[in-house]
């Protein structure tokens, strides 16, 4: 399934480089190292989205849909934020592991192009047809610029990539292209060269959205978890989405920070995974965290599709 919205892309670089040089040639800062603005105070937004690719859609509950994290996002200051490695362990890790880097302005440009390239933002994109697999998600591509946004999906993209029936030779060839682009989009150092590429760091977040539900015990034999104290707003919050039974609270400052170290792998706390009962009112809760990005400033903008 293709779904295009907004206007034709143009040359993102252009605007940047534009925006950079202009930046530059008012404060007289120079570069700082890789990944560095020297002083640079960058484009207009610095929390644009120029890049991403993320998964909507498929057979998975309504707390993980509204609670997971696009594969990619790069924003229009050169701030790269990846999804790390998952641990294979149970219960999982309360938090997703979010890494995040910097890229020079003009790098940003470079991955522009290598997503037009690939098919993204192209005007005559190419046929991806639908393989015969069913209750996969689609993997979304979103290229912006100040002229607009461009999107295109993908049905079931790795599925079709690993020999599902239903495709033709040509459509199996633009999928390899977009599965290509993202190993471009997650392996920065390979593609940019490891000298101008930040190296990769936790992302600190400022804020967490978390999805609460009435906390069940596990069919499977195995022991709950011990409970932990809620250090947010009052649980469960107002309703998610939309025909949703799950609530959702922002949490923020100081309570950011306690529920982030008790959540977080090897914190300080360390105390909370991803079947913690958290107790709030009385009463136990099962919470989805996720960590709000750069471009997000709450419930509101959790993924619904």
């Amino acid at each position: 399934m293709r779904t295009w919205r907004g206007v034709r892309i143009t040359c993102l670089g252009v605007v940047l480089l534009l925006a950079a040089a202009c930046a530059r040639e008012g404060s007289g800062a120079g570069d700082d190292g890789p990944g560095g603005s020297g002083g640079d105070p960058g484009p207009a937004d610095p929390n644009g989205v120029v890049l991403r690719v993320e998964h909507v859609g498929g057979f998975v509950a309504p707390a993980a849909r509204l609670t997971r994290v696009p594969i990619v996002t790069v924003y229009a200051d050169g701030r790269v934020i990846t999804e790390g490695p998952h641990l294979a362990i149970y219960p999982g890790p309360a938090l997703p592991n979010l890494q995040q880097q910097r890229i020079p302005l003009d790098e940003v440009d470079k991955l522009i192009e290598q997503a037009q390239a690939a098919g993204v933002g192209s005007a005559a994109a190419a046929d991806f047809g639908r393989p015969s697999v069913t209750d996969m998600p689609s993997t979304r591509f979103t290229v912006s610029s100040a002229t607009g946004t461009e999107e295109l999906e993908v049905y079931a993209l790795s599925e079709g990539t690993q020999g599902a029936g239903g495709l033709t030779e040509a459509q199996r060839t633009a999928r390899t292209e977009l599965q290509k682009l993202i190993t471009v989009l997650t392996d920065l150092a390979g593609t940019l060269g490891p000298d101008t590429v930040e190296a990769a760091k936790p992302y600190q977040a400022e804020a967490v959205a978390a999805v609460a539900s009435p906390w069940q015990a596990d069919d499977n034999g195995i022991a709950a978890p011990p409970e932990v104290a809620w250090p947010g707003p009052a649980l469960p919050g107002s309703p998610a989405a939309p025909g949703l039974d799950q609530g959702c609270v922002d949490v923020r400052g100081a309570e950011a920070t306690a529920l982030l170290d008790a959540a977080a792998l090897g914190g300080a706390a360390a105390k909370a995974n991803a079947r913690t009962p958290w107790t709030s009112g009385g009463k136990r809760w099962l919470v989805s965290l996720r960590p709000l990005l750069p471009d997000e400033a709450g419930c509101a903008d959790l993924p619904v599709d």
